[in-house]
């Protein structure tokens, strides 16, 4: 993280300077997360606002780290780094060719107590995707991290949901909100060859296996399982 006392002479700009490019870079961060549903911002887009008018190579990391300690001080968020995660049948011509490509992007976390920012942040307008991201979440998790398309929806129909679906009376269009699960980076999604065709899989990506989510995930689905042991035992 940057040091509030490191001297940032060395990238020949004032201070002036230095504190409107990581105002900008904490506008735009702060934007684009609510412009696009909380999906990540690359690293490349926030190297971009720094670059545009100044070259120093090593400039763009000091910024975002400047703009990192200030998201956490005066907004309490965490800027957390994601590394993009590749499927686990890619095969590695496909590596090769995507290597360095949207590598790096950046989510924002609420610093605040669960119970805290459940009273005073979240939104009660958009907790049912809260809820959904949850249940899509914890089928791909029993399923061991990676499920075929079709068995995902098959869960899914259980609960009312199909694919199909474009004016669900609660998510609306279905199969979209399964996308932007992908956009936001809890699930990517691959494609299998096999001798009986091409099989389209999702697999739980690097937000749905950071700590706080996976541990999330874990007691939600511990909580489903007492209860159903509890149900079994009445009966």
């Amino acid at each position: 993280m940057a040091n509030p006392g490191e001297d940032f002479s060395q990238f020949d700009i004032s201070k002036e300077e230095k504190d409107k490019l990581v105002a900008e870079v904490i506008r735009y961060i702060l934007f684009k997360t609510h412009q696009n549903s909380g999906c990540p911002i690359k690293r490349e887009e926030l190297s971009q606002l720094v670059t545009k008018n100044y070259r120093h190579r090593l400039l763009p990391a000091y910024i975002i780290n400047e703009a990192k300690d200030k998201l956490s001080a005066i907004f309490g968020y965490e800027l957390r780094e994601l590394q993009r995660l590749r499927p686990s049948s890619t095969n590695q011509a496909r590596l090769s060719q995507q290597s360095g490509v949207d590598a790096k992007s950046y989510v924002i976390v609420s610093q605040l107590p669960a119970e805290v920012y459940k009273k005073y942040v979240e939104d009660v307008n958009t907790s049912h995707l809260t809820g959904f991201t949850f249940v899509v979440i914890s089928i791909v998790h029993l399923a061991g991290g990676k499920i075929a398309e079709e068995n995902l929806w098959h869960h899914l129909k259980r609960m009312g949901l199909h694919e199909a679906d474009e004016n669900h009376p609660i998510l609306g269009n279905v199969k979209q909100v399964v996308e932007t699960l992908v956009q936001q980076r809890y699930l990517q999604k691959d494609k299998v060859s096999g001798p009986e065709g091409t099989t389209l899989f999702y697999e739980l990506a690097e937000r749905a296996l950071d700590g706080p989510v996976s541990e999330r995930i874990k007691q939600y689905i511990s909580q489903i399982v007492k209860k159903e042991s509890a149900t079994v035992d009445v009966l």
